[in-house]
């Protein structure tokens, strides 16, 4: 029996499901929301809600968004000839918080990881070489993590990708290997995209 009593001991239980949120952790939010008032817990509710409901994947980039298509394939102001591959959404994000990138993007969904059971066909290699085949792409920048996993993304797709005549290049490592995009600094994202190298 919970010493919280059943509807604290469900919302730590769900809450410590979350990426990164230990048992301590999801105690110590569970009391924040319980503590909240209650418009501002309806609130979160009603916002996590909406984005599981309205939230889906661009159509051309495989972006999450609300909009199809995203904000920046729609954009005229984008540089339709550049498309940056990257892993995640959330590393798209860090490279448009530099404002330098003007380019589009191609979101992977992940990265090729046979010790993990990832291959090629579980993200969205695909659908990059498809969207290639279809447009006038002079240059694919490669912008996958500088780990392991990256890296052995980053070969494969330049394998695939240099017989089509489309220029390959891959960010420059001032990105620390080991370390995730998205938690880099903007000036580090941007020496890294100004010194990229073919492949």
């Amino acid at each position: 029996m919970s010493v919280y009593g059943t509807p604290i001991s469900s919302l730590i239980e769900q809450l410590s499901k979350l990426p990164g949120i230990g048992g301590k952790s999801a105690q110590r939010l569970a009391f924040y929301i319980i503590n909240m008032p209650e418009e501002n817990a309806r609130a979160l509710a009603d916002s996590i809600l909406n984005a599981k409901r309205d939230i889906k994947y661009c159509s051309i980039c495989y972006n999450l968004t609300d909009t199809d298509p995203c904000p920046v394939c729609s954009s005229e102001k984008r540089n339709k000839n550049i498309i940056m591959v990257v892993e995640d959404p959330r590393d798209m994000a860090a490279y448009e918080k530099t404002k330098e990138y003007t380019g589009i993007y191609h979101v992977l969904h992940g990265a090729i990881s046979p010790i993990n059971g990832v291959t090629p066909s579980d993200i969205k290699v695909k659908e990059l070489i498809q969207r290639l085949d279809d447009t006038n792409i002079e240059e694919v920048i490669i912008a996958t993590n500088p780990n392991v996993e990256g890296e052995a993304t980053a070969m494969y797709l330049s394998r695939l990708i240099k017989p089509l005549g489309i220029k390959v290049s891959r960010i420059a490592h001032g990105v620390p290997v080991g370390g995730d995009i998205e938690y880099v600094d903007e000036v580090t994202l941007l020496r890294a995209l100004e010194g990229r190298r073919l492949m």
